[in-house]
């Protein structure tokens, strides 16, 4: 039987307070963390999977390594260097995570990135002021797997796409694009998404790399607007919402930011009656 071998790398949340003083009374400073603590910056199996925060720091043997930020999740997942975001390579570099979204980090020597010397981390804004409903952690779905969200070549790929899934109360839509020439809009009716009319959306995407998460039952639509003929080519999506039953609910745990979230909303005060 052929042995399989599954190299981790660091999938890392940063949660970005918005409202800290409803958890402390008082705003915390920004900590810097030390990438792979004592490993440091390398290409060992593993390093990076137990910790986080808000700047990072990288330390390494700038001789033979660098630190290449890079825009998407492809260049990510395949070694891509050659259009960097940024460039580190002093061999102690700090970089501060200021915008949410996903952020991605690389070696730029392909052989230490293939072995496993990357960082893919995902910042996300979060207010204590505001009640938030914690729903068992769901299945992420690329929208439109290797095609992404672009137009596709054929019409109804889309349709076919969600049509062969069960999406369920907190399930996610990651949908990866290129941002100059397309966005994604959540539209109403099923009338604005067959006229692909993006006059009156529920709300509008446009990082170019949208988690979108599934919190209500029902059927949703999705579109593109910078573009006008994408959409009538096809780049649209609806997908079909079921609710979250018992059996379903049991199987799935929270995820790490959930817990995390339920646990700072215990901080949140009680209103006095």
């Amino acid at each position: 039987m052929a042995t399989t071998t599954t190299l981790r790398t660091l999938r890392f949340v940063f949660v970005m307070m918005m409202s800290f003083t409803v958890l402390m009374g008082r705003h915390c400073s920004a900590k810097i963390y030390k990438v792979g603590d004592s490993e440091g910056w390398t290409a060992k199996a593993d390093t990076y999977y137990d910790w986080a925060q808000h700047s990072l720091l990288f330390e390494y043997d700038h001789n033979v390594n660098d630190v290449t930020q890079v825009s998407s999740a492809l260049a990510y997942d395949s070694c891509d260097s050659t259009s960097p975001k940024a460039v580190y390579n002093t061999g102690n570099d700090t970089v501060t995570l200021k915008e949410p979204g996903y952020h991605y980090f690389i070696s730029s020597n392909h052989a230490q990135c293939v072995a496993g010397q990357k960082l893919e981390v995902l910042v996300v804004r979060y207010d204590l002021s505001r009640p938030r409903k914690i729903f068992p952690f769901g299945n992420t779905y690329k929208v439109g797997d290797s095609n992404e969200w672009s137009v596709p070549k054929e019409n109804d790929l889309y349709y076919k796409w969600s049509e062969e899934k069960q999406f369920h109360v907190g399930d996610s839509l990651l949908f990866y694009y290129d941002d100059e020439v397309n966005d994604v809009l959540e539209v109403n009716s099923d009338l604005e998404f067959k006229s692909c009319d993006p006059s009156s959306p529920l709300a509008v995407h446009s990082s170019g790399q949208d988690l979108i998460r599934l919190t209500k039952p029902g059927i949703h639509y999705f579109i593109t607007s910078k573009t006008s003929r994408h959409c009538e080519d096809g780049l649209k999506l609806r997908v079909v919402v079921r609710p979250l039953h018992r059996a379903v609910r049991e199987k799935r745990k929270l995820s790490p930011l959930e817990r995390l979230i339920k646990w700072l909303q215990s901080f949140r005060p009680h209103p006095h009656h």
